[in-house]
């Protein structure tokens, strides 16, 4: 039962930082309308930029500035931050597919400099000896993991009342403004430019800091960590939970990951080792098949933006013409 509550809260803890990756692209795709399918650079300069500040001395590399946690992760959410203002101001002017296609060669460079600066990121060893929270629980799987856990859903919580506020805001507005009628927006004296670098930058931050509390909460990161299937799943995650809702980029997050976590130990479980490797590619078809079904089912999403449904109207009677004034 112990064990089963443990994994119970790994479980969670991992889906948990899978949602801070699809609040952040919430809030540039659903809210702001700004289409980044390089999200796993973002994460990727997260947990290094984390990594690098919060391990010891490493002969041979850069960094091991052995300092607090939690200041990796504020570090991590300003670096981040700061190299998705710079790449926003460099490529929003792109529309929809040319946007695509410029984030996901960010990401690209990203992971190459992950891979080939040994002196900095470790190469393609990556960083060990992250430190983690509560570290000195990790004899008691149980209690380190519902920790964790606890500390995960308390900056949940904080950046999604966050966002929430900042959606309901005027700039949020803005924000949603430019993504219904950018034109109309811009006769108003709003810059469409200035908005959306702030909303790409913020959500940037967000991603950064998903990479900072999973490389603390794993212990270890490499380059091979933030690949394209790691975009692929948290726009799954976003799809399936509905595009502009937090609440929906949560749920999302965490069903999509059932799902993922339990066609792979389904796998395990049925087939052979040595097919295992094949095999996997059946949990992208069970992520597959299930967006296909959420799709026809509920286009929008789970929480997703949803027509309101009219007021039933009880139909009133007609007038019956008095028969003495129809007979005058």
């Amino acid at each position: 039962m112990m064990d089963i509550i443990g994994y119970g809260a790994f479980f969670l803890t991992t889906a948990l930082i899978f949602s801070f990756i699809t609040l952040g692209l919430n809030l540039q795709w659903g809210l702001t309308g700004l289409f980044n399918v390089g999200l796993a650079g973002f994460v990727a300069i997260g947990a290094y930029t984390s990594a690098l500040l919060t391990t010891p001395d490493t002969a041979g590399r850069f960094g091991g500035f052995d300092l607090p946690i939690l200041v990796g992760w504020l570090g991590a959410m300003v670096v981040a931050g700061l190299a998705a203002a710079i790449i926003g101001v460099a490529t929003l002017r792109l529309k929809s597919d040319y946007l695509a296609i410029t984030t996901f060669g960010v990401a690209v460079v990203v992971q190459l400099v992950a891979l080939n600066a040994q002196k900095l990121t470790g190469g393609p060893f990556g960083i060990g000896f992250i430190p983690r929270p509560f570290s000195s629980l990790a004899e008691t799987p149980l209690l380190f993991n519902l920790a964790n856990l606890g500390v995960v859903v308390v900056v949940m919580l904080v950046v999604y009342f966050a966002l929430e506020h900042l959606a309901k805001s005027p700039w949020g507005r803005v924000l949603k403004a430019l993504r219904e009628d950018e034109r109309a927006a811009v006769s108003l004296g709003k810059s469409a430019r200035f908005y959306r670098v702030q909303a790409f930058a913020v959500g940037g931050a967000i991603m950064g800091l998903a990479g900072a509390i999973q490389a603390h909460f794993i212990g270890f990161i490499a380059p091979d960590n933030y690949v394209p299937i790691l975009t692929f799943q948290v726009w799954v995650m976003l799809i399936v939970g509905g595009s502009g809702s937090n609440k929906g980029a949560i749920v999302g997050s965490v069903l999509v990951w059932a799902i993922w976590a339990g066609s792979g130990a389904l796998t395990s479980a049925l087939v052979s080792p040595e097919q295992q490797a094949r095999a996997a590619s059946l949990q992208i078809v069970a992520i597959g098949v299930m967006l296909c079904v959420i799709l026809l089912v509920r286009p929008g999403g789970l929480f997703g933006d949803m027509p309101k449904r009219r007021a039933a109207v009880t139909p009133q009677p007609k007038p019956v013409a008095d028969e003495s004034n129809a007979a005058s």
